[in-house]
């Protein structure tokens, strides 16, 4: 992130996402931000984990590691790792689309778009019957949402129709009364799965309208799409991901001239892509491919979600088990290697006079070639130095006042007997690569300095983020503080 930019530019910050499900890393230290305003578009190859980072954002899924921070305009930040999924779309103002289109096919499109503002309806009639008595307050909330849900209708082109069911539309037309009903719920961000697949060329067009106007409505756009006439056409900012890894990162034209992007994103062999970049005429690309590529490596065409370069190993449990998986499945790794191969060749040296043919005495002075050494057995994962059996007094210490630690994270510390900030202040280089190696975090312990804060903590004193913690502004749901931890809960003040 440039450090000119301010913190409140950015609606969304991504940082160091992970998501793994047992062995399979779906998604790996994904770090990334979606400014205010714009349409941020996150592409990639079938099996990338798109879905997983929307599922990560809003709630469905809560990440193995990393921090996923939404700032509102009138300053409130969210954790949204630590909200409860169903306070993501009330307090965060996040809102989402899904693949497959979720309407109430029987119900009118009015109503559609009217029980999108339940919420609002329900605290108008005070939680009770008071609506059926035509309370003022009541018929005000209501007259507000219709009036709201008829101008969303006209924004989608569905006005004409707001009385038919559903059900009735053509699927072009599902597709924006689904997003028209987003929009009902008042979001500062929004999350749309593919919005444009099994779209016509003429609903393409008709959906691109209808962001656009969202977007000139001062909302922020997130959407998954593999229609690149939308992504280019509309997008602001444009992430790729293949296997679980950002690529690249930047604008519609930085991106559609990567190499690493067409390499991964097409699938195709590098003779294949050369073959494309020809047609639309990127030399400047070409050049940057034409670097000799081995067509005997990299994978076949069977290669799994499983192969990718997450890590050359992947380690299970607590049993230390690692599971070999196949490398250079990454078109884009490719690409960045034979472009360092290239850059580390030495230049070659003016021809000189032939050297003379060795001779016997020469051979005999050789020294025989050495056989490469056995390699050394893989060393079985070491334990933390200073962990317990259970938490002195039996109470341990809210380990999430220490930034980066969550409770999914101090949930599997206590497993490993870390219960207390002195323990992870006493930590020495050993015990951080044993934590780290556990965690499965690389370097993320150190870079975070999780020895300095606690150390702090172990000694009485704050930290920024403990401080917030402990005023109730981000949720800890930790079991010693009981309920009274909880009103705030996901909330924290801005940063600074």
């Amino acid at each position: 992130m440039n450090a000119e930019t301010p913190m409140s530019e950015f609606i969304l910050q991504v940082e160091h996402l992970s998501m793994k499900f047992g062995g399979l890393v779906a998604i790996g230290d994904l770090s990334f931000q979606a400014k205010r305003g714009d349409i941020t578009a996150l592409i990639g190859p079938n099996g990338a984990g798109k879905t997983t980072v929307f599922n990560c954002i809003t709630g469905f899924y809560k990440p193995s590691e990393g921090m996923i921070t939404l700032n509102r305009r009138g300053g409130e930040t969210y954790l949204l790792e630590r909200l409860p999924n169903h306070e993501i779309p009330a307090r965060a103002k996040v809102a989402r689309t899904f693949q497959n289109i979720r309407l109430f096919s029987g119900m009118t499109l009015l109503e559609n778009l009217l029980v999108a503002q339940h919420n609002k309806l329900m605290k108008a009639s005070g939680y009770t019957f008071l609506g059926l008595f035509g309370f003022p307050s009541y018929r005000q909330a209501s007259a507000e949402s219709i009036e709201l849900a008829r101008h969303w209708l006209e924004k989608a082109d569905l006005v004409d129709r707001a009385d038919d069911p559903a059900g009735d539309l053509p699927y072009g037309a599902q597709r924006r009364l689904e997003i028209a009903r987003a929009m009902c719920t008042g979001p500062e961000l929004l999350c749309l799965d593919e919005p444009a697949a099994g779209l016509n060329p003429k609903e393409s067009a008709a959906l691109n309208e209808l962001l656009m106007d969202i977007k000139n409505t001062g909302t922020s756009i997130l959407l998954i799409e593999h229609d690149m006439s939308v992504v280019m056409q509309i997008s602001d900012h444009v992430v790729v991901l293949e296997y679980g890894r950002k690529i690249s990162d930047g604008n519609p034209e930085s991106v559609r001239t990567d190499p690493r992007v067409i390499a991964a994103y097409l699938g195709v062999d590098d003779e294949e892509v050369q073959e494309v970049l020809t047609e639309v005429g990127d030399e400047d690309v070409i050049e940057q491919l034409d670097t000799g590529p081995d067509s005997a490596h990299g994978p076949g065409s069977s290669s799994s979600f499983f192969a990718g370069p997450v890590t050359d190993t992947v380690e299970h449990g607590d049993k230390g088990e690692r599971v070999t998986v196949s490398k250079g499945a990454s078109k884009a790794a490719q690409v960045d290697a034979r472009s360092a191969s290239v850059a580390s060749k030495p230049v070659t040296p003016p021809a000189t006079a032939p050297a003379k043919p060795a001779t016997k005495a020469d051979t005999a002075r050789k020294p025989a070639a050495r056989k490469p050494a056995a390699k050394a057995p893989a060393a079985k994962a070491k334990a933390v130095s200073n962990r317990l059996d259970a938490p002195r007094g039996g109470k341990a210490d809210n380990l999430t006042r220490i930034k980066g630690i969550g409770t999914v994270n101090e949930k599997k510390l206590n497993e490993h007997g870390i219960f207390h900030f002195d323990q992870i202040a006493a930590w020495k280089k050993a015990d951080v690569e044993a934590a780290e190696a556990y965690l499965a975090f690389d370097g993320r312990i150190s870079r975070e300095d999780w020895v300095g804060q606690a150390e702090l903590l172990a000694n009485g004193r704050e930290t920024e983020f403990s401080q917030r913690v402990d005023a109730g502004k981000v949720e800890t749901s930790h079991p010693s503080q009981g309920a009274a931890a909880k009103p705030a809960a996901g909330k924290r003040g801005g940063r600074k």
